[in-house]
């Protein structure tokens, strides 16, 4: 009885270990950087200021991954603060990844890599510049003391000199990153960068030590909130522009909370069934949850936006009671941790190759359900602020990218302009 004992006890602090690996719930590391490193820590609250969804190993990089080149990803930030750390996932790599330099810095342009040089911090794991990230795990950075401002851009570069196969990566990022060949994180001028992409890679969150914000909102959804047929480089995703609505209201004297808000869709995502591979490329809602929702700093809200791509995926045979059960078990969860849910209508898409009677008889159910009141503690409407008025099938003229699916720029922004920001008061209802 003993020896079993101690071996589940053992099997229990390895996946703990494995979970927490330099995570949020270990004391925070003071990374250096400008001014006294003893100095005591600023006051604020640890929010993320920009976060994405890991969706898969990236396609050419099974083999050698990005060995001998640094990347540097640009992300945008929704909070400011005064210390910032970043994580680092390995969760689609087939060996452990080794990064022996990391940095971050802000951009000095948003059409270049080049960083203010006074932001340049080198970033370090519980004191070491380099780190081993596990096959299938993450890394949080130490601390460092930086200013970082709210809607910058933000530099976050990595050096792997070895192999580590497939690239863990964020597809559909909708901004240029750059890759520059040998050991760049330092560099502050831009020039050995002379690769771009359109992917992020490694990094999944900012988070920031802020004092302009007080929480997070995670936005959990699909391609219309991953914002794949948003303009490269504007930041017209729907959330993007949320988080500019929210800060113009508190700045004209609204009674609101100061969030950050952060974007966790992942293109494809389903509510109910994971994508294929081990694990899988593009897990369920209800699969991610724990780590795209609840792994973020100091959420407060969870804004859901999904369901049509269950639809999409069985056009004939889709279950409205399993889809309203499986976004009815997302806001449960939430609701565990305290959370408040505010969760969207089912946007039309007739003109999408991928329609069907059967599949918009689905989508309408799913609505009734969601309106009723019984799925979320909030509802935006978003079939209604995007739907035209004469085919309440398909997106009123503008609001559409082209495809009867995904809307444009001009839509996104339709859909930011129906959330009602004082959906963001208050928590999650009291459990009897």
């Amino acid at each position: 009885m003993l020896a079993a004992v101690l071996a589940v006890s053992a099997v229990i602090f390895v996946g703990v270990s494995a979970d927490t690996l330099y995570g949020r719930d270990a004391p925070v590391r003071d990374g250096g950087g400008a001014g006294n490193p003893f100095a005591p820590a600023s006051a604020g609250t640890w929010v993320t200021a920009w976060a994405t969804a890991p969706g898969g190993g990236e396609p050419g990089t099974e083999a050698g991954g990005l060995a001998g080149r640094t990347v540097r990803n640009v992300v945008h930030t929704t909070a400011g603060g005064t210390r910032a750390r970043v994580t680092l996932s390995n969760l689609y790599g087939r060996a452990p990844l080794t990064l022996t330099h990391a940095s971050l810095a802000v951009s000095a342009d948003a059409d270049s890599a080049a960083a203010l040089a006074e932001t340049m911090r080198p970033l370090t794991f519980a004191g070491n510049p380099s780190v081993v990230v596990p096959v299938g795990g993450q890394v949080v950075s130490d601390a460092v003391r930086v200013r970082i401002p709210r809607d910058a851009h933000v530099l976050i570069s990595t050096y792997s000199p070895v192999p580590s196969g497939p690239v863990t990566y964020h597809k559909h990022a909708r901004q240029i990153s750059w890759v520059a060949e040998g050991e760049h994180t330092a560099d502050t001028t831009g020039a050995p960068y002379d690769g771009q992409s359109t992917v992020w890679r490694y990094v999944t969150a900012l988070d920031v030590l802020s004092d302009d914000s007080e929480g997070t909102v995670v936005v959990l959804g699909d391609s219309l909130t991953d914002g794949i047929s948003a303009t490269v480089g504007a930041d017209a995703r729907w959330p993007d522009v949320l988080a500019d609505r929210l800060r113009t209201a508190l700045a004209s004297g609204r009674d609101l909370p100061h969030y950050s808000v952060v974007n966790a869709g992942l293109s494809g995502n389903r509510v109910l069934a994971d994508g294929p591979g081990r694990p899988p490329r593009n897990p369920s809602a209800l699969r991610r949850f724990g780590r795209d929702v609840l792994g973020r700093a100091d959420v407060r809200v969870v804004v859901v936006v999904l369901g049509v791509n269950d639809i999409l995926r069985a056009p004939d045979t889709a279950d409205p009671d399993r889809i309203v059960g499986g976004l009815t078990a997302l806001t449960e969860r939430a609701h565990t941790r305290g959370l408040k849910v505010v969760g969207a209508t089912l946007m039309p898409y007739r003109g999408h190759h991928g329609y069907t009677a059967y599949g918009e008889d689905v989508r309408q159910r799913v609505n009734a359900e969601i309106r009723d009141g019984g799925v979320f503690d909030e509802v935006v409407d978003f079939d209604e602020a995007v739907r035209d008025a004469y085919d309440p099938r398909r997106f009123r003229a503008g609001y559409d990218s082209g495809d009867g699916l995904h809307p444009s720029d001009a839509g996104y922004a339709r859909m930011a302009e129906a959330f009602e920001l004082d959906a963001l008061k208050g928590g999650a209802p009291a459990r009897l």
